[in-house]
């Protein structure tokens, strides 16, 4: 049996609480859906869904290839402005938009 050295930290073991159940995912993502709500609005919100963020992408499935052209021609600057203001301390740098159907 190891010694113990004492008592361990809460956080340590919260954070591997949080990793084995996989909290911190679900967190993080709830997190991202609700900056993307705020960002894009109702307007576009019932037509589109984040699908991730991997290294600074955000990912996002949308309905339509014509919702696809608008959102990356005309909204896509002013959207990642909107997500970096909701999202302070996650790095994005880009909007990746494709066709999905839910």
């Amino acid at each position: 049996m190891a010694e113990s050295s004492g008592p361990e930290n809460l956080g340590d073991v919260l954070a591997r609480l949080f990793t084995a159940r996989g909290w911190g995912r679900k967190s993080e993502r709830l997190r991202l859906e609700a900056a993307w709500a705020e960002a894009v609005g109702p307007a576009f919100l019932p037509e589109t869904r984040v699908s991730g963020l991997r290294r600074g992408v955000m990912e996002v499935e949308v309905k339509s290839g014509v919702l696809i052209q608008e959102l990356a021609q005309f909204h896509k600057r002013k959207l990642i402005t909107a997500l970096r203001e909701k999202l302070p301390g996650t790095t994005i740098t880009d909007l990746k938009f494709r066709a999905g159907a839910w």
